[in-house]
């Protein structure tokens, strides 16, 4: 039992650890997103507290008109405070799109048009932050950067006249912040992951342990019925032949006494009734010893499992149907695997005889690959899976019970049909 349930358990695992593994590197792609987002949020709060805390108290209303004390007391808090790394520029924009301040001094007094962002700064009042489309005209001496995280704020001097703030940001830089994060995350996520793999290890032994008790219970009932229903056919045998078979061969012989004992003056047709009453009770004797070889056959092992396939195929032959047997000369098996093909030829022939209208049937034995294959073919009306199914619905349960008995002993049965096909079933057991 072990042995099949660490097998299952591992086809578990190692299911398991890949969908986790998925999962894992899903998780990982969200959280690096999340990171990088948190990092462009945390860089525009950054941003709004130097903005209102120190850029703002320096603004004064002579910035508007271009007053060079107005620049310089600006430009004092931008180089103190706020351009180091990650900031690359600085610019603060009326809201006719002239650039009145940067730390890029050919840009003051330079005019462009605000894009919809930019405007929507001054009527909303929020903050904004998004990558900088660094081929605009406005952003010309930013090009030598390879990404830029724009953040844009209003600003309002003292007069209350709204202007447009906004820094650059190397992506790069703030990326890493995010990086950081994520990587701290990331043995939290992978532990948890784990551990949540190791957490179902157990219970899937357990559940492998149970279904693998059941199988096995439902095998050893399986194995019950198979032999209650050999003990009773073999009751049933006996009791018909220590009585019916032997009350049928008397009467035979006291039929036929009779008619002989009669004198030369008895009536001829009196001997005649007599003589076919011997007959008929001798072939009524037949017949049941035929039925009794059906209810309990010979030991196949002792007769030969080529002469008891083709004692079974005798009964088709009687009624007209042509027939045909392939055995490999000298095979010889072990007695539970030629019980087993016996079993599989007798149930698929009483099917044949009973449903099939077949004017041909071939049955084959072959050996392939360490398994002996039993093949039956009929050139009959075949049936339909629906008319299969129905039949285990009224309880023709023959087939069904022959494919799990042949599951437990490793082997496996096959069904092909279709109507107005005949039929192709195939029996397979390991040597």
């Amino acid at each position: 039992m072990s042995r099949s349930v660490a097998s299952a358990v591992a086809k578990f695992a190692v299911t398991g650890a890949i969908a986790l593994a998925i999962v894992g590197v899903a998780q990982g792609f969200l959280m690096r997103r999340v990171s990088t987002s948190e990092a462009v949020n945390n860089a525009r709060n950054v941003t709004e507290v130097i903005g209102h805390g120190l850029i703002e108290p320096a603004l004064t209303d002579g910035l508007v008109s271009g007053d060079p004390q107005a620049l310089a007391a600006v430009d004092a808090e931008v180089r103190k405070h706020l351009l180091k790394d990650p900031v690359v520029r600085v610019k603060i924009w009326s809201q006719d799109g002239r650039i009145l301040y940067s730390d890029e001094p050919r840009l003051i007094g330079a005019v462009y048009p605000l894009g919809e962002e930019d405007l929507a700064v001054f009527t909303d009042g929020k903050s904004a932050a998004d990558l900088s489309d660094l081929s605009a005209p406005e952003n010309q001496f930013e090009r030598g950067e390879k990404k830029l995280l724009q953040v844009y704020m209003p600003l309002h001097t003292p007069n209350g006249q709204p202007l447009l703030f906004e820094a650059y940001l190397r992506f790069a830089s703030v990326d890493k912040n995010g990086h950081r994060v994520w990587i701290a995350f990331i043995p939290i996520m992978l532990i948890g992951l784990v551990a949540l793999e190791l957490a179902q290890l157990p219970l899937a032994w357990s559940m492998g342990s149970r279904i693998w008790r059941t199988q096995r219970e439902r095998e050893v009932l399986l194995r019950g019925a198979i032999e209650a229903s050999e003990v009773e056919r073999r009751r049933i045998a006996s009791g018909l032949h220590d009585s019916v078979v032997q009350d049928l061969a008397g009467l035979s012989y006291s039929l036929a006494g009779a008619a002989d004992s009669l004198g030369p003056n008895a009536s001829p047709e009196v001997k005649a009734v007599l003589q076919r009453a011997a007959a008929g009770a001798r072939e009524s004797m037949r017949e049941l010893r035929k039925l009794l070889v059906d209810i309990y056959p010979p030991n196949v092992h002792e007769s030969g499992l080529e002469a008891a396939l083709a004692d079974l195929l005798e009964p088709l032959s009687s009624k007209g149907i042509s027939i045909s047997l392939a055995f490999p000369p000298g095979l010889s098996l072990r007695p539970e695997i030629e019980g087993l093909l016996f079993r599989a030829s007798r149930e698929t022939i009483q099917n044949i005889l009973k449903h099939a209208d077949a004017a041909h049937v071939d049955q084959r034995v072959t050996v392939e690959d360490g398994r002996v294959v039993l093949a039956i073919e009929d050139d009959g009306k075949g049936f339909s899976t629906d008319e299969l199914e129905m039949k285990r619905a009224d309880g023709h349960v023959g087939l069904r019970l022959l494919s799990d008995i042949l599951f437990h002993a490793g082997g496996r049965l096959a069904v092909d049909s279709q109507p107005g096909s005949g039929t192709f079933v195939r029996v397979e057991v390991p040597l």
